[in-house]
C-alpha cells in the first residue's frame, strides 16, 4: 500500500476506504513508535525550530526502518504527516498552509471541504476516526482556554494566525464531530485588488473613499462569505491618521493599518459559564475612551441601539457591517436588533434614529460563480412617513451567465444625485458631473 495512492481517488471520485485505513494505521503505528523515543507531550508544546528538526530527523528514522516499498517522496511525505500529528493540527495542516484557501469544512472524518475563489469543493483530506477528529478539536480548543465536551458542545475559537474556528459535537451534530474554520489572508486584500477583482469600480471607490473622509456613518450589508468584513478593512483605511479609532469585534478580524487604534474582543463565559464580555458591554465602554470613531466588526444584537446612539451623538463616521440580503432588509434587522435592548422605544422613535444615524448602506454579495460584486450602493434619505426612506446610487446589474458560468453584469448609476455630495466637494472629493447620470456605466 503506498501513501500517494492512499489519498487519491479513482475514477469515479471515490476514495479507496481500504487503502485510506491501511494508511491511517501506519501513521497510528509510526505515532506509537515515536512515543517510545520521545516525550511528545513536552515538545509538543516548545516552538523551538531545533526541536521541531530534531523530531522530523527521529521521524524519518522510524520511515526509513519501514520494510514496505515505498519511494524517497512517499516516505517524506509519511513523515511530514506524523510530524504534522505532534506540532500542528495533523491532516489540517496542509489546508492551513494553502493561502488560496478561505474555509475548511469538515463535516465529519471522512468529509472534509474547501472554498477556493468563492467555490466549495472536496478535498481529498480524511482523518482516521471521530477520535482522531476530537483530538484535533481539543488541540484547536485548548490552546485558547476552551473546552469542549458534552456539557459544552459549542465552542467558538481563534487560531494564533487569526482565522475563526466553530467546533459543534454529539450529541448535537449526529454524524460526528464537525469543524468550521474561516481563514484569513496572511496579506490584507487592498483597494486595488477589489478593482482587478471587479468587485466595484474606480468612482464608486472614490465615492466610498469620500464618504468615509467625509465622517458619514456607514453599514456594510451582506450574506455569509461575502466579504463584509474585507470590505470594512478596505473602508477603514481611508480613516485619517489623525483620528482616535476603537474597534470592536465579537471576534479579531480587523486589520486596520493606522497607528492610534484601539482594538477589543468580547470575552465568551470560562468553563463555569461566566465572566463573559458581550459587544455591548464594550460598546458602552469605548464610549468612555474618546473615539473619534467606532468600527464594530458586526452588529447582530442589542448592541445595535448603543452603535445607532453613538453614531447621533458626536461619533459620526462611524463603520460597521449586518447580515442582511438587501438594504431593506438590513435596515429591518438594525430596527429587531435594537429592539432587543429591551427599552420600549416607540417603533417611529427607533427608525428616526436609524434615519439620523446611518448615511449610507453598501451591500455586498457572493454571487453563483463565486465572484464578489457591490450590488447597491444606497443613501438614507430620513424618513418618509413611518417607514425609513432609501434611495439607490449606484447598482449592479445583471445580465446573464456566459458560457464558462460567469456571471454577466454592469455597475449603473440611477440617476439620484446624493444629498451628500456637497459635503463630498467641500473637503475636495470632485466627482465627475455626469457620473450620478441615469444609466451611466460606472
Amino acid at each position: 500500500m503506498q501513501p500517494e495512492r492512499a489519498l487519491s481517488r479513482g475514477e469515479n471520485g471515490k476514495k479507496s476506504l481500504q487503502d485510506l485505513k491501511a494508511y491511517q494505521e501506519l501513521k497510528t503505528s509510526l505515532h506509537r513508535d515515536l512515543l517510545t523515543r520521545i516525550d511528545l507531550e513536552k515538545v509538543a508544546r516548545l516552538r523551538d525550530n531545533t526541536v521541531r528538526q530534531q523530531v522530523f530527523g527521529v521521524v524519518q528514522e522510524l520511515v526509513g526502518r519501514l520494510s514496505m516499498p515505498l519511494s524517497g517522496s512517499e516516505r517524506e511525505r509519511l513523515a511530514r504527516e506524523v510530524l504534522d500529528e505532534v506540532f500542528g493540527l495533523g491532516p489540517l495542516e496542509p489546508l492551513l498552509q494553502d493561502a488560496t484557501i478561505a474555509d475548511i469544512l469538515v463535516n465529519n472524518y471522512r468529509s472534509v471541504y474547501v472554498e477556493r475563489n468563492g467555490m466549495l469543493e472536496e478535498s481529498p483530506v480524511v482523518f482516521k476516526d471521530d477520535v482522531h477528529l476530537m483530538h484535533i478539536i481539543e488541540k484547536i480548543v485548548s490552546g485558547v482556554g476552551r473546552r469542549v465536551d458534552e456539557s459544552s458542545p459549542m465552542v467558538d475559537a481563534r487560531l494564533a494566525d487569526g482565522s475563526r474556528v466553530n467546533v459543534i459535537i454529539p450529541p448535537l451534530a449526529l454524524d460526528g464531530p464537525a469543524l468550521s474554520i474561516r481563514r484569513f489572508g496572511r496579506v490584507p486584500i487592498t483597494a486595488e485588488n477589489l478593482l482587478e477583482n471587479h468587485t466595484l469600480t474606480a468612482p464608486m471607490l472614490e465615492l466610498l473613499r469620500g464618504a468615509v473622509k467625509a465622517r458619514l456613518s456607514m453599514v456594510i450589508s451582506g450574506g455569509t462569505g461575502a466579504g463584509k468584513t474585507t470590505l470594512l478593512n478596505v473602508l477603514s483605511g481611508f480613516i485619517s491618521q489623525r483620528e482616535r479609532i476603537v474597534t470592536i469585534e465579537d471576534s479579531a478580524e480587523l486589520q486596520l493599518k493606522q497607528k492610534h487604534v484601539v482594538r477589543l474582543e468580547c470575552r465568551p463565559p470560562n468553563v463555569e459559564g461566566k465572566g463573559a464580555v458581550r459587544q455591548r458591554q464594550l460598546v458602552i465602554n469605548a464610549l468612555r475612551m474618546r473615539p473619534d470613531r467606532i468600527v464594530v466588526g458586526e452588529v447582530r444584537g442589542e448592541e445595535a441601539l448603543d452603535m445607532l446612539q453613538a453614531m447621533n451623538t458626536g461619533h459620526d463616521g462611524s463603520l460597521t457591517t449586518v447580515h442582511a440580503n438587501s438594504p431593506r432588509d438590513a435596515i429591518s434587522r438594525i430596527e429587531t436588533m435594537a429592539l432587543m435592548a429591551n427599552l420600549n422605544l416607540p417603533e417611529r422613535a427607533l427608525r428616526q434614529q436609524v434615519a439620523s444615524a446611518i448615511a449610507l448602506l453598501v451591500q455586498i454579495a457572493r454571487l453563483s460563480d463565486g465572484s464578489r460584486r457591490i450590488t447597491h450602493i444606497t443613501e438614507i434619505a430620513g424618513m418618509d412617513e413611518e417607514v425609513v426612506s432609501l434611495q439607490d446610487i449606484f447598482v449592479f446589474e445583471k445580465k446573464g451567465i456566459n458560457e464558462e458560468g460567469k456571471i454577466l453584469g454592469t455597475f449603473m448609476a440611477t440617476g439620484i444625485r446624493p444629498r451628500f455630495a456637497e459635503k463630498l466637494k467641500i473637503i475636495g472629493i470632485h466627482l465627475p458631473p455626469n457620473l450620478f447620470q441615469h444609466g451611466t456605466r460606472i
